[in-house]
């Protein structure tokens, strides 16, 4: 059987909007709020219920990138300190960036997260190479 070549289009963004959009596209997987401000976070959290916590989450500079660290753990450290809306609060944002709760029976073999989970905690970290780190380049360079 002869190999049969597939056309590939190329696309060339000719503006910022266009890369952006194109950007988007190519990490389809990764959840919009990652890009989020401060202000951003705490608009989502007070249109989910909570405007007490409005503040808690921008005067402590929680954008997008830090929402994986948010966890039932940290939310005291930001001043969020009842028991049930800390659960809500962390399921809301464990729903928010599509990764599941860390399962108490998992080996200890294994990754302490999922694929997307482990490429979140990256793209908290700040600088260029965090920055421009993809989802697809993450999983290569990582093995998984």
């Amino acid at each position: 059987m002869p190999w049969r070549y597939r056309k590939t289009e190329v696309v060339v963004a000719r503006d910022a909007k266009g890369r952006q959009a194109l950007l988007a596209q190519m990490e389809s997987p990764v959840p919009d709020c990652l890009r989020w401000s401060c202000r951003d976070v705490g608009g989502w959290i007070r249109r989910k219920g909570f405007p007490q916590y409005e503040a808690c989450f921008t005067e402590n500079g929680i954008n997008g990138q830090k929402l994986i660290h948010v966890t039932c753990s940290t939310l005291p450290q930001i001043g969020v300190t009842d028991f049930q809306d800390m659960k809500i609060i962390a399921n809301l944002v464990r729903d928010l960036l599509g990764v599941g709760e860390p399962a108490w029976s998992r080996s200890i073999s294994l990754p302490r997260r999922d694929n997307m989970g482990l490429f979140l905690e990256q793209k908290s970290q700040t600088g260029a190479n965090h920055d421009l780190l993809t989802y697809n380049q993450f999983i290569l360079e990582q093995g998984l």
